[in-house]
């Protein structure tokens, strides 16, 4: 999570700096192990606030300078970049539950935030993986090179990815490699043998790398860790911030701006139908 920035209004909220404490670990605790897909690209920022997009390099004709000015041998171009998404989830806390925050407690009531962080993370990895046509995202799946799903045997889950690691090295893309496996995938890897030895250990041996349970992914992919491939920019990284608050409740949300981009296709093989 990032440090709170002015923007968040977090200074108006009625919480004292022991409740603040406890929200910002909670949301750090609740995030960390479901942000998967950062784990898994390269990661720019965070920046700031007024970030609001990244210089794509490139640039696109245009017809001339303005109406009502001569050509002559004017060349005119549009720089291209890509802007950055802002996405704000909403969660809210009983104040009855803040004030024990500032008693010492540690058993708090934080569902609602557990809710929050669950789909924070899960819009970040979605998109990430599957892109986000709005936003201007094209994913990874659907970009790279595909082959067959993995379906629901894991007795066929190590040649798929050994396969899918041949591919990428034919390619001249170079390992380590790590699979993002959607939670039932997942499961039935961290569930199965083979041969006497746990599969995921096995498929970690293949890869060079880890098998990455990914919240919001459908499917599996093999990438390659090697960096420089997919690159995912923030601005404002997940923060917690202040909204309004009643006598009984404080409203509070989860804020992010980030982008995405496939810099070489060629670098992943998504395992998906």
């Amino acid at each position: 999570m990032a440090n709170p920035s002015n923007h968040l209004l977090r200074e108006q909220a009625p919480l004292a700096p022991a409740a603040w404490r406890q929200v910002d670990d909670e949301a750090r605790e609740r995030l960390t192990p479901r942000l998967a897909a950062r784990r898994l690209v390269d990661f720019a920022g965070p920046s700031d606030w007024d970030h609001s997009a990244i210089n794509l390099g490139r640039s696109e004709p245009l017809d001339g300078p303005p109406p009502g000015c001569g050509k002559g041998s004017v060349r005119a171009r549009l720089r291209r970049v890509q802007p950055l998404a802002e996405i704000r989830v909403p969660f809210t806390v009983d104040r009855a539950e803040l004030e024990d925050a500032e008693r010492g407690a540690v058993d708090l009531d934080f569902d609602e935030l557990d809710a929050a962080a669950r789909l924070a993370a899960e819009i970040e990895n979605r998109a990430i993986f599957h892109g986000w046509p709005d936003a201007r995202i094209d994913g990874l799946i659907g970009t790279t090179p595909s082959a067959p799903a993995l379906g629901d045997d894991p007795a066929s889950y190590s040649e798929a990815v050994a396969n899918a690691v041949a591919t990428l090295r034919v390619a001249g893309v170079e390992g380590p490699y790590a699979l993002a496996a959607d939670p039932g995938i997942y499961t039935r890897i961290a569930q199965s043998t083979e041969r006497g030895y746990l599969l995921i250990d096995h498929l970690e041996r293949i890869l060079g790398g880890k098998v990455v349970w990914t919240p919001g992914l459908e499917g599996a992919a093999v990438l390659s860790q090697r960096g420089g491939d997919f690159l995912f920019e923030v601005g404002q990284d997940l923060a917690v911030g202040y909204s309004h608050h009643s006598a009984d409740t404080v409203s509070l949300y989860l804020e992010q701006t980030f982008t995405f981009r496939v810099a070489e296709p060629d670098a992943a093989i998504t395992l998906t139908d």
